[in-house]
């Protein structure tokens, strides 16, 4: 009886060891995921941490990426995540035509490719995320109108600090909803356009353009780092209680400055990063599974302004607690 028993343990032991090997091979690779951004400011950080949350909610991988505004760049990565066959590529593609060729040859492969905040022509994206770029501009262009009407009698000139070198398709979209609102306005004049879309940029921009038109008491900048520069760029200047700054995106020190008793910035339009990094990886995920997505998904700004410093201290606080 005893060697009965012995074979039978060893039968079980067997059986045990060939059942945990082929519950080993049934077990699925861990999907990767490449997230690709294109500049470092708060903005594209909060996206990439919408993006692990979404990774970690769902057990994919992310892979983080950043081509620095650098068309190469994104070319080298794209070609680089290829080659090391990730399941799917989440990007903001730095142009609607030119990142086409190389994010063409990923779905090729059979790479899903998401977009998020900027797009590509045709039918590469399974799906797209943003906010609408043209309604970002038109909001923070209708309350610098009403500004421009209640405190300046209707009537101002304006500078516009845009991106159109960097992201042309993104920068002319929201440059055209600023002026949309502005336009109803006939006593308004537009006296300088001007790309700078980092602090540093806008600051040196908005000081040229501050001392060749020295009429300018309105400064309008399509992105977070416009903004932030051209508001330094008034402070610098002392101009501060002549000249007022209205911006697009929205960062914690673009709401210190909606803050600050100096009076220089006014409102800005801001997206909603966090949600667009974590939708992005969702739709990736879908998409890896065979779960249809919406070919587009379309998040609404929100306008934040000196005149409601409640909501600037919340956002604040939102921001905090997002950044644990």
């Amino acid at each position: 009886m005893r060697i009965q028993h012995r074979w039978l343990w060893i039968f079980l032991g067997v059986l045990l060891v060939v059942g945990g090997c082929s519950t080993k091979q049934q077990e699925q690779p861990q999907k990767r995921i490449a997230g690709i951004v294109f500049q470092e400011d708060q903005f594209f950080r909060l996206i990439l941490f919408g993006m692990r949350e979404a990774a970690k909610k769902n057990g994919v991988e992310l892979l983080e990426a950043n081509s620095a505004g650098k068309p190469d760049k994104e070319l080298e990565l794209i070609n680089t995540y290829i080659a090391n066959k990730v399941d799917a590529i989440v990007i903001s593609p730095l142009s609607l035509k030119a990142s086409v060729s190389a994010l063409t040859r990923a779905r090729e492969k059979g790479i899903a490719v998401i977009t998020y905040n900027t797009t590509v022509e045709g039918d590469i994206p399974a799906s797209l995320v943003e906010s609408d770029q043209f309604d970002l501009g038109a909001s923070t262009g209708k309350y610098a109108r009403q500004y421009i009407e209640s405190k300046l009698n209707g009537k101002a000139t304006i500078a516009i600090l845009a991106a159109h070198s960097q992201t042309p398709e993104q920068s002319g979209k929201r440059v055209a909803g600023f002026k949309s609102e502005i336009s109803k306005l006939p006593n308004v004049r537009i006296v300088a356009e001007q790309d700078a879309w980092m602090p540093e940029q806008a600051l040196k921009k908005t000081g040229d353009i501050l001392t060749a038109n020295p009429g300018v008491n309105i400064i309008w900048s399509m992105n977070e780092g416009g903004t932030v520069g051209a508001v330094m760029a008034v402070k610098n200047a002392r101009k501060a209680g002549k000249v007022v700054v209205f911006g697009t995106d929205n960062s914690e020190q673009l709401a210190n400055f909606l803050l600050d008793d100096d009076n220089v910035l006014q409102a800005v339009t801001g997206q909603a990063p966090f949600e667009i990094g974590s939708l992005a990886v969702d739709a990736a995920v879908k998409v890896l599974k065979g779960v249809k997505v919406e070919k587009k998904i379309s998040l609404p700004g929100v306008l934040m302004s000196r005149e409601k410093p409640d909501e600037v201290r919340k956002f604040k606080e939102r921001l905090r607690q997002l950044s644990k």
